[in-house]
């Protein structure tokens, strides 16, 4: 599952009955509606006196070609500065007005809007949001304003020496994919593009055919999906953009080793990474997001309790299985004193070897299970949550099945499972390696 669901805590008397609750709702009541344009809608209706309705654009870093990355994350900008029929700042003055809230992110494979309103506003505040993202009118003056705020924000992230560390993972891990690519694209770059570029780049991508909509709150759903049916009443069918089409990665043969010196860092950085299963091969995701689990999330995790609060050789250390739509990672970093390096290199090494020849234990895997699995149900209780997740398995993963049945996806994984997985992907002799020192 992609970093967008956000653990909660329940605040019942029985959270075992509320967890069964909370699951059997979200696995059967979300329905999904197509409109005569092509337009997708997921909606569900919860007892939280909110509604959150979310765009979800299937365009990211990753369509864009080197004359022009950093486009989508420049165009999301763009779009809160009006359409035909909202001229600059309405849109923004008009949900806050009502108490309510917007807010935007792209990454290298999406594009994702939302505003959050009572219910009682819902109906004059949705139009709102649908125009501005379909519609933008991508002003001249304006995109040369927003030119700057965006490019400061681009130096403020060269500033920041964690997002340094990440552009030399993915240009280390990604030698073809645009996933190599940063998604605020470079300062030579955004300073050249033109307001035609992006106003082109709308045009292709914005389509409704390229686009589902998640809506969730305390509205009944018909009155939610007829909302933004009556937006689109009388639109004919856009042409749906060309799906593009990428080679994954093949993986590691040997170890590639790069190393960066960091004069604003204090401790060393270690990064070792696998390319493993992207979105498209999600079954295959699963084990590993298990297993990094098992290795690396909380005190007695392995490598916590080996490395940082046995050995004590790493100051801090993570584990993490990420996914985009073409390829994965499965990531090991560390903190930790120059001197270190080297040997923790290898204590990791060990325990991925390790894994190759033994099982998980029972226990550990029963536990990781059910953290995830809860964890997963936690953390989409509020209508922002569930529509974000409803919004980004349909149209990111590519079916909103995998979102319902997710809990017992991860239950119904075993300890062979996550052996495989290893073998496959996992090689103790041929990973990416960055180093930063100070």
């Amino acid at each position: 599952m992609p970093a967008i669901v956000v653990p909660r805590r329940l605040d019942v008397a029985d959270p075992d009955h509320a967890l069964n609750d909370l699951a059997t709702n979200v696995s059967s009541a979300p329905t999904q509606h197509i409109l005569p344009n092509g337009i997708k809608i997921i909606a569900e209706q919860i007892p939280v006196e909110a509604v959150n309705l979310s765009i979800w654009v299937n365009v990211g870093s990753a369509a864009e070609h080197d004359e022009i990355n950093g486009m989508a994350h420049f165009l999301e900008h763009m779009v809160f500065k009006g359409s035909d029929r909202l001229g600059l700042g309405e849109f923004e003055q008009a949900i806050e007005s009502h108490g309510g809230n917007t807010n935007a992110a792209t990454s290298q494979d999406y594009t994702h809007f939302y505003i959050n309103v009572a219910p009682q506003d819902y109906a004059k505040l949705a139009p709102l949001q649908l125009d501005i993202v379909l519609k933008a009118s991508i002003p001249d003056d304006e995109f040369q304003r927003e030119r700057h705020v965006v490019l400061e924000e681009i130096r403020r992230s060269e500033d920041n020496p964690d997002r340094r560390i990440y552009r030399h993972i993915s240009e280390m891990v990604y030698e073809q994919l645009p996933y190599r690519r940063p998604v605020l694209g470079p300062v030579e770059v955004i300073e050249k593009v033109t307001p035609e570029q992006m106003r082109s780049f709308h045009r292709h991508w914005y389509t409704p055919q390229n686009m589902t909509i998640s809506v969730v709150g305390n509205l009944p759903v018909s009155e939610m999906v007829g909302v933004i049916a009556n937006y689109f009443e009388g639109e004919a069918i856009a042409d749906k953009p060309e799906p593009q089409t990428f080679i994954p990665e093949k993986p590691f043969t040997e170890v590639v080793r790069r190393e960066v010196v960091d004069s604003s860092l204090k401790q060393a950085r270690l990064s070792m990474t696998w390319r493993v299963a992207g979105l498209r091969e999600l079954e295959q995701t699963y084990p590993l997001s298990i297993l990094a689990n098992i290795l690396g999330s909380g005190r007695t995790s392995r490598m916590i309790q080996d490395l940082r609060e046995n050995r004590r050789i790493c100051d801090r250390i993570s584990v993490s299985n990420s996914a985009m739509s073409w390829q994965g990672t499965f990531q090991v970093f560390a903190k930790l004193n120059v001197e270190n390096v080297e040997v923790v290199e290898q204590a990791i090494r060990e325990h991925i070897r390790l894994l190759h020849d033994t099982f998980v234990t029972d226990e550990e895997l029963a536990k990781i299970c059910t953290q995830v699995s809860n964890r997963f149900i936690f953390g989409n209780e509020s209508p922002k949550e569930r529509a974000g997740i409803y919004g980004y398995y349909d149209r990111i993963v590519g079916s909103l099945d995998h979102a319902l049945d997710y809990p017992d996806r991860i239950k119904s994984i075993t300890k062979e499972d996550i052996q495989a997985a290893v073998r496959k992907y996992l090689n103790p002799d041929a990973y990416g390696i960055l180093i930063v020192t100070p």
